[in-house]
């Protein structure tokens, strides 16, 4: 069975949904990728360009019915914790120099492994940690998703 999904909805957790899909946060990004679910079945995803999917999104199959709950699968990641809250508000200026996708917190950063960006963090003097989280980076100022992030 082949389901082709068409349309991002805003998350419900009151939806009733035919599966989840879990997807990494490079897997949200794209609008036209081809999944298989862990039955075996085939999933085309053919969302409008630039769209990016968060964790509990839900996603409408062509025929109008079929709901699927999108969930950001958990992976490697760099956990990046500062001494204060300065220290993360310069590593957010040095990553952001050079768009690194990154989940910003209150309390940290995340991104995805790179010995040279880790060296970079380690060197002003933040805690970065090789962990395996799900990851949710910003989406971006030019986006055309609105979402919020509760922190």
């Amino acid at each position: 069975m082949e389901l082709t999904l068409i349309q991002r909805l805003p998350a419900n957790p009151e939806a009733k949904v035919s599966f989840s899909l879990s997807l990494t946060a490079r897997e949200r990004s794209r609008s036209r990728y081809s999944f298989e679910t862990p039955e075996g079945n085939a999933v085309l995803l053919r969302l409008p360009r630039g769209t990016v999917l968060t964790d509990g999104d839900l996603l409408q199959a062509t025929d109008g019915e079929t709901l699927v709950r999108v969930v950001a699968k958990a992976e490697p990641v760099l956990h990046v914790t500062p001494q204060t809250p300065l220290d993360l508000l310069k590593a957010a200026y040095h990553l952001g120099n050079r768009h690194v996708p990154v989940e910003i917190h209150l309390t940290y950063l995340r991104l995805e492994p790179d010995p040279v960006l880790k060296g970079l963090l380690e060197q002003l003097g933040l805690e970065v940690s090789e962990e395996v989280f799900p990851f949710q980076p910003e989406a971006g100022a030019y986006s055309h998703n609105s979402h919020s992030h509760d922190h």
